[in-house]
């Protein structure tokens, strides 16, 4: 059995809120596991001078979307892997190890993650797809696909019925999570990021179906109503949560659910999509950017369960930004170790893969990034472009 025994470094292992000095770990070549160090490695790497931290775990991405030309319509399922392809490249480069997709036209998520589980040979992190989302009729998800316009990016659901039959649809694809469109969105044209769109009743289905089926549940909910309708209809995560109430705040924190900011995503399209986006996107994120900066702020303090994502995908939000996230993170009152651990242990956890990933520990993928500056002084370290990226033990960048 081959070993490589990494050392004379100092690590953030994902699991304690400290750095070690003058660590080392040692990788089973031929696993990609972490393993005891039992003095007989094959191979020495000094990583003197150096900071080791876990892989990144971006949980709300969209591989499909190409955040320069933000077409999002009448794609064809080629058009849409190609893109998808080029931007899983890109994560990989910036540290991101392990993505949850949260919505993907074709189920092209779906179908390269089984690739990649068969043995197909491509640069990516780890999926976790959900396929295409839930949507209403001529809600934030009713995007026309196709080259004929033959379907749309979501599955429209419009009764508990529908729903059910369309996460047991699915299931059957391979889906890991169920992404529910519960709000209006920024993107969307049809309606306002404050529209309630999924009932009570709808998000209850799709939840329970999910559930018995080992599938994890993230609602996008950016208006206060259709947030608290996630809240109570037991999603895992609520993606963005824009204008979050106090009182749900409380109920967040009470019952574990996961807050994913996408802080990143809340400010590009206002900033940089003058007279390159349609207007109503433009309206709808600078009337939305303030007081979503404050009320996420005010989920941190409220003890709130941070997951990460950036909604990578969207425009002017590029995949090679993510580590940025990290840094609007720590500027709305997020610590740097809570920022960090949202992007690994949280994360992990989460999407129920941190029995694997989520922390540097015996047992567990070797999926790391070496920086040259202390990403527990300042997150701005993992913005390092040149930074080592090692994927199951391989060094990737």
């Amino acid at each position: 059995m081959s070993k490589t025994k990494y050392q004379n470094f100092s690590l953030f292992d994902g699991h304690e809120a400290k750095l070690q000095p003058n660590a080392s770990f040692v990788v089973d070549n031929a696993t990609g596991r972490l393993v005891a160090d039992t003095g007989d490695a094959d191979h020495t790497v000094d990583l003197s001078g150096k900071y080791v931290m876990p892989g990144l775990i971006n949980a709300h991405t969209h591989m499909m979307m190409n955040p320069q030309t933000n077409k999002l319509t009448y794609l064809s399922e080629a058009e849409v892997t190609y893109t998808a392809l080029n931007n899983l490249k890109e994560l990989l480069h910036a540290g991101v190890t392990s993505i949850r997709d949260c919505g993907c036209a074709f189920d092209v998520d779906i179908k390269l993650a089984r690739l990649r589980a068969e043995g197909a040979k491509f640069p990516s992190p780890q999926i976790i797809a959900s396929g295409r989302p839930m949507s209403i009729t001529g809600g934030h998800g009713d995007f026309t696909e196709g080259w004929s316009g033959n379907t749309t990016w979501g599955h429209l659901t419009d009764s508990p019925d529908e729903m059910r039959k369309a996460v047991r649809h699915a299931f059957k694809y391979g889906a890991k999570n169920i992404k529910l469109m519960a709000t209006g969105g920024v993107m969307s044209a049809t309606d306002q990021v404050d529209d309630t769109e999924l009932s009570l009743d709808e998000i209850k289905t799709a939840v329970a179906e999910a559930h018995s089926k080992h599938m994890t549940v993230a609602a996008h909910a950016e208006g206060a109503d259709g947030i608290h309708l996630a809240i109570l209809g037991g999603v895992d995560s609520v993606e963005h949560g824009s204008f979050i109430r106090d009182e749900d705040i409380q109920l967040m924190a009470e019952k574990g659910i996961y807050l994913t900011p996408t802080l990143i995503a809340g400010y590009t399209i206002p900033t940089y999509g003058k007279g390159k986006l349609p207007q109503y996107m433009i309206d709808k994120g600078a009337a939305s950017l303030k007081i979503y900066f404050k009320r996420i702020a005010a989920a941190i303090r409220g003890g709130v369960k941070i997951s990460f994502g950036t909604d990578a995908g969207t425009p002017f939000n590029g995949f090679k930004d993510t580590p940025v996230e990290l840094q609007l993170l720590t500027q709305v009152g997020a610590t740097n170790y809570q920022a960090l651990f949202a992007a690994s242990r949280n994360s992990a956890k989460l999407l129920h893969i941190d029995q694997d990933y989520g922390s540097l520990e015996t047992g567990k993928f070797a999926d790391f990034l070496v920086l040259d500056a202390d990403p527990t002084a300042d997150v701005k370290a993992v913005q390092q472009t040149d930074k080592g990226v090692y994927q199951h033990g391989v060094k990737v960048n």
